[in-house]
């Protein structure tokens, strides 16, 4: 989430281009399918590589109410930085013993509690800070990672943050669970998993609890199970522009559009014989006369080393395919014979809707998901935000057009 300032005219060896604008109308297409429910946009791992601080003002411009996250430390810079309305909620629930606890209480976060132990933790901290904590308890109905186990586990968990309720540690805000098959249609966990938490939530509501929101919906949910929406939906992938899975559907089909676009600039286009190994391992040999094309992005940056030989990229209007192993820094790819000048504008992924690949094609070329290929690019790459007119610090200007940059 560190910003760089670059020089206002430096050329770009690569660059992610996020399109708030089109963040904004995922946002508002996300609510429209959820009429009845809060929005969370999640904002864990940097926005999903996207950069955190202008993702979430944009997310909150266009009606979320409430920002999520991983850590702790993801809440606690997004509440110092990124100038969110007081009202708006910022709540993280991956914790280990030990977090910073009171510096999440004294920043009004909401914390997520599956077991005793961080219950002691946190209404220790509350002690400390004079002040209460916001506390959401968080049940695994089945997905098996976090969360209190239904049955004695939960009634004891339960029972513990109401006595502490009642002594003025905390407040109870929130009741959550997770899906563990949300994005595939028609899997029986969904309603073995929804079952199990109206039963969770009815025991803790019976007890004392009075929560200001219950939430199990996840993207995949939200976009097809109106049944799971309860007070609050969770959307991460899909504020992207990123179906959960093919199987349910593309973008398009939601109203939404892929945020983030991949481009570099070539280094070098050359004329090579037939017959010459190109990249570690020899693995392509061209199969005639060629020219090739060096991009200068790799591994480093994020493009999956598991996409040599099949990952697309689109250059001078034409689909080409990694020639060869991805290495490092750069890879290679056949230009058969096409001679674009170096310099030229090399498109991995973006939305697609002008012939580039997009992030899927990237995960199928890689045998991964979507969510891995936009995460997982790298801080080398500077994050452009075209159409950013609330401002970042460190910023530049794209050669040609008033952008904000900032590295992730």
């Amino acid at each position: 989430m560190t910003e760089t300032a670059l020089p206002p005219t430096a050329p770009l060896r690569a660059r992610a281009e996020i399109d708030l604008a089109a963040l904004r109308a995922n946002v508002r297409a996300l609510r429209a399918l959820a009429p009845g429910a809060a929005l969370m946009a999640v904002m864990k791992s940097d926005a999903y590589g996207h950069g955190a601080v202008p993702c979430a003002r944009a997310a909150v411009d266009a009606g979320a109410t409430w920002i999520g996250t991983a850590t702790p430390e993801e809440a606690l810079t997004l509440r110092a930085d990124a100038g969110l309305p007081d009202d708006v909620r910022i709540m993280c629930w991956l914790w280990t013993p030990g977090g910073p606890w009171r510096e999440a209480i004294e920043a009004g976060l909401d914390v997520s509690v599956s077991a005793m132990w961080a219950l002691r933790e946190v209404t220790a901290a509350a002690r400390a800070a004079g002040a209460p904590a916001r506390v959401q308890l968080k049940g695994d109905t089945g997905l098996g990672r976090n969360g209190c186990q239904p049955g004695d586990d939960w009634a004891e968990l339960v029972g513990a943050a109401v006595r502490a309720e009642a002594a003025g540690l905390l407040r109870v805000t929130g009741l959550w669970s997770h899906f563990a098959c949300a994005d595939e249609p028609g899997h029986p966990s969904v309603d073995a998993q929804l079952a199990v938490f109206r039963e969770m939530v009815s025991h803790a509501e019976r007890n004392g609890v009075r929560p200001e929101v219950r939430h199990i919906a996840n993207s995949a949910a939200t976009l097809t199970r109106p049944d799971s929406h309860f007070d609050l939906v969770r959307t991460g992938i899909a504020v992207y522009g990123i179906s959960p899975s093919p199987e349910l559907g593309s973008p398009a089909d939601f109203g939404l559009r892929p945020v983030m676009s991949l481009k570099a600039s070539l280094a070098l286009v050359k004329h090579v014989p037939g017959g010459h190994g190109v990249s570690y391992g020899q693995h392509y040999v061209t199969p005639g006369e060629t020219t090739l094309g060096l991009v200068p992005v790799g591994y480093a940056d994020g493009v999956p080393r598991h996409a040599s030989g099949s990952g697309p990229v689109l250059i001078g209007g034409k689909w080409r395919t990694v020639a060869g192993r991805v290495a490092m820094d750069q890879f290679v790819v056949d230009l058969g014979g096409d001679e674009p000048e170096a310099g030229a504008e090399a498109i991995l992924f973006g939305p697609g809707a002008d012939g580039e690949p997009t992030a899927e094609d990237w995960a199928q070329a890689a045998g991964t998901i979507a969510y891995e290929i936009v995460t997982r690019i790298g801080t080398r790459v500077p994050r452009v935000y075209p159409d950013d007119n609330r401002g970042t610090s460190g910023t530049g200007t794209v050669p040609g057009r008033d952008a904000k940059r900032s590295g992730t």
